[in-house]
């Protein structure tokens, strides 16, 4: 398991941000999700020791996460939402102190600190202080810090926040080759679901600081009974208008039709009216949910 946790729970005078919270998840990518103030930093943190809990316990690569704090972070990287560069410094020289701080020897470090700051783009600009860096190129460095150690878990605390199209695309390039071919198990946090669907397998919710659902995001995607995805060979918007006539609700939506039937119908509807118009249907498939639908439903179901 990469960490089993058993009744966490944290407040901060009178709020509380974690509430009796207990979940075992396996290695692999897994995406933290959950509104603002559902308790993902302070379970982050509590992971990595940074706050002290009230009560509950629990293991992090097998380690306990309170009496083995020091030895999870030297397992364990973290690239956190907030900025931690160190004006001043050049961007190997960051990577560099950060493979010493979880124990490796100078030498080592530095040689590892090229390879790393190889591998997420940063060639020339690893020369640059890092204050000259874009916000991307920030980004990449504190992954280069993160992974410096080959760490067997990688946390990512919003990795895509505030960034480009196209850095963000390359971030999440890195996060599914470091799960994927690296085989580096990704907690994956952010407010963005499209993210989370592109680089992980499985996702947590959580709300108020509990679980709120937890599963394989193909596994939570249910289909649903009267919504259909059908492409068909001719006109789609004049194919949707002849399945309005019939009482069949018809968007289109990229290369297909979004189609729900009327209470009581089935499918053998859309074949009726299909063939009635001499229209080929070239795909017809059940509309699962989607994870923005899965997260909603979870967070309302709290209420």
């Amino acid at each position: 398991m990469l960490m089993e946790l058993e009744g966490l729970t944290k407040s901060y005078g009178k709020i509380q941000a974690l509430r009796g919270l207990s979940v075992s998840i396996s290695e692999g990518a897994v995406g933290l999700l959950g509104p603002n103030g559902a308790g993902k930093t302070t379970l982050i943190r509590s992971l990595l020791g940074l706050v002290a809990l009230d009560s509950g316990g629990g293991r992090v690569l097998g380690m306990d996460i309170r009496a083995q704090r020091m030895d999870i972070r030297q397992a364990v990287g973290f690239v956190p939402e907030d900025e931690c560069l160190f004006p001043g410094v050049l961007g190997v020289q960051f990577v560099c102190y950060a493979g010493e701080l979880v124990g490796m020897r100078s030498g080592d470090a530095l040689e590892r600190a090229h390879e790393v700051l190889d591998y997420v783009g940063l060639r020339e600009e690893r020369y640059r202080r890092v204050e000259s860096y874009s916000t991307g190129m920030k980004q990449r460095l504190k992954i280069a810090a993160a992974i410096v150690h080959d760490p067997r878990l990688l946390i990512l605390d919003e990795p895509t926040n505030g960034m480009d199209p196209t850095g963000r695309i390359e971030i999440l390039a890195l996060a599914r080759d470091l799960s994927s071919a690296k085989g580096m198990s990704l907690l994956f946090a952010s407010h963005l679901l499209p993210d989370v669907e592109e680089v992980c397998g499985e996702v947590l919710v959580l709300g108020r600081g509990r679980l709120l659902a937890q599963g394989r995001i193909d596994e939570l995607k249910q289909p649903h009974d009267r919504q259909f995805e059908v492409r068909v060979k001719g006109d789609p918007l004049a194919f949707a208008g002849l399945l309005a006539r019939r009482g069949i609700t018809a968007a289109p939506a990229d290369d297909h039709l979004l189609v729900e039937l009327p209470p009581g119908a089935t499918r053998q509807l859309l074949w009726e009216t299909a063939g009635q118009a001499g229209e080929q249907v070239r795909a017809l498939r059940c509309r699962r949910s989607t994870l923005e639908e899965i997260f909603l439903r979870a967070v309302a179901e709290q209420n």
